[in-house]
C-alpha cells in the first residue's frame, strides 16, 4: 500500500527567521459561516503554525460570487475564473500549496497548479460519495473514482486515520500521508453542568444532515432523554419526526463544551465520517462515546475505556453509561493541536522536496518550493 504511517518530525525542523516564515496556501471550499470539523481544524492549525514558523493563508470562497450547492445550501459554492485564481495565488506568494477540499475553488487551484508545474498537496476530509449516494442515484464507485483522479494529481494526500488510509488505498489512491487531529483540553474538560437536567442524557453533536444517519440514534428506545446540537439541512424534519428530543441549535465556546460535560453519553451514528472531532472534544469532556465499529470511531475510541462500539447502537449507549469518565478524558490527552500542526507541515515540506515521487506533467518546474512569481 502507498501510505506513509510514520511520524512527524517536523518539530525539529529549522525554518525560516520568525519574521519570514514559510507561508503555506490552503485553499478550502469549506469555510465560515460553516460550523464543522474542517473549519475548525483549518483554524486550529493557523494558529499552531505560527508558533512553528510557518503562516497559513487560506483562498475561500469568501471574495467571490457564489451559489448553494444543491440539497446543502449551508455550503457555498465560488464561480470565478482562472486569471481571478492567479492573481489570488500570485498575491499570496505562497511556499508551498495545499488543496484541502474538492469543490470550486479547489478544483481551480488544482487546475492552476497544473498548470504551472507547481507541486501541491491535498486531503481528504469528506466522502463525497457516501454522501451523493445518499441523496443521488449515482453509482458510488463513479464518484471514487472522480476523487482518485482529483488527489492523485498532487505529491501527496492527507488522511486522518489508519483504517481510512487503507481503505482508499485499496480504492486507487495513491501517496497517502497521515494526518491526526487535535482537541482543546483547556476548553473541552470535564465540569459541573447539567444544562439539560438529569440523566441519563444521550448526546448528538454536529451537522444535521442525512448522511449522519442522526435518526439510527433517534430511534432508539433509550432511558431518559436524547439531545441534538448542531444545524443542517434535515434538523426541520428531523423535530418535525421526534418531537421529544430536544434540538438547541448550533453551539459553540463555553457553551458547546458545557453540553458535553452535561451529558451523559455522546452518541455518534454517522458511518461515513472520516475522523470526527467531536469524538475528541466528548471525550476531552470526560464523555464516553456510543458508536459504530466504522471508520473514526475504531481509530479513536479505545473499547471499554472511552467509548463502546458496537452494531447495535442502543447496547453501545447502555454499555457507555457504566464507563470511568476520568479514564475517558485521559484518553483524549494524546491528541494536542501541536502535534496536528506538526505532521501536518512536515507532510507539506516532505512532498515538496526534490526526492518526493512527482505526478505532475513537468516536474522539472517544481522541485523546489518557491513563491509564485519567483525563479
Amino acid at each position: 500500500m502507498d501510505i506513509e504511517l510514520g511520524q512527524s518530525n517536523t518539530a525539529a525542523r529549522v525554518f525560516p527567521h520568525p519574521k519570514q516564515p514559510i507561508r503555506i496556501l490552503v485553499a478550502t471550499d469549506a469555510w465560515h459561516p460553516q460550523v464543522n470539523g474542517v473549519v475548525r481544524t483549518y483554524e486550529r492549525l493557523a494558529a499552531e503554525a505560527t508558533k512553528l514558523g510557518a503562516r497559513v493563508d487560506f483562498l475561500t470562497p469568501d471574495p467571490f460570487f457564489t451559489l448553494p450547492l444543491p440539497t446543502y445550501p449551508e455550503i457555498r459554492l465560488a464561480l470565478l475564473t482562472s486569471w481571478q485564481i492567479d492573481a489570488r495565488v500570485a498575491a499570496m506568494q505562497p511556499h508551498f500549496v495545499h488543496i484541502a477540499t474538492e469543490g470550486t475553488i479547489g478544483l481551480s487551484v488544482r487546475a492552476w497548479a497544473l498548470r504551472t508545474g507547481r507541486r501541491f498537496t491535498t486531503s481528504y476530509h469528506t466522502r463525497f460519495p457516501d454522501y451523493v449516494s445518499a441523496r443521488l442515484p449515482v453509482p458510488i464507485n463513479w464518484a471514487y473514482q472522480a476523487q482518485a483522479w482529483f488527489h492523485n494529481a498532487g505529491a501527496g494526500m492527507m488522511v486522518s486515520t489508519p483504517s481510512l488510509a487503507a481503505e482508499l488505498s485499496g480504492r486507487g489512491f495513491r501517496r497517502i500521508k497521515m494526518w491526526s487531529r487535535g482537541v482543546d483540553t483547556e476548553l473541552f474538560r470535564p465540569r459541573i453542568v447539567r444544562p439539560f437536567g438529569e440523566g441519563p442524557v444521550f448526546l448528538y453533536v454536529g451537522r444535521v444532515a442525512v448522511e449522519k444517519t442522526i435518526d439510527a440514534f433517534l430511534r432508539l428506545e433509550l432511558p431518559g432523554r436524547k439531545v441534538v446540537v448542531g444545524s443542517g439541512p434535515a434538523l426541520a424534519s428531523l423535530k418535525e419526526r421526534f418531537p421529544d428530543v430536544l434540538f438547541t441549535g448550533p453551539k459553540s465556546g463555553v457553551e458547546l463544551a458545557e453540553c458535553y460535560a452535561g451529558a451523559d453519553v455522546f452518541v455518534f451514528p454517522s458511518r461515513t465520517d472520516t475522523f470526527g472531532i467531536v469524538l475528541l472534544e466528548a471525550m476531552a469532556a470526560g464523555l464516553p462515546v456510543a458508536a459504530y465499529p466504522v471508520t473514526g470511531p475504531i481509530d479513536v475510541i479505545k473499547p471499554g475505556i472511552s467509548g463502546v462500539l458496537s452494531n447495535d447502537l442502543r447496547e453501545a449507549c447502555l454499555g457507555a453509561l457504566n464507563l470511568d469518565r476520568t479514564r475517558v478524558r485521559d484518553s483524549a490527552m494524546a491528541f494536542s493541536w501541536k502535534a496536528c500542526a506538526c505532521q501536518f507541515i512536515d507532510n507539506v515540506v516532505a512532498a515538496n522536496t526534490p526526492q518526493a515521487p512527482n505526478s505532475l506533467q513537468s516536474p522539472t518546474r517544481a522541485l523546489l518550493p518557491l513563491p509564485v512569481g519567483s525563479s
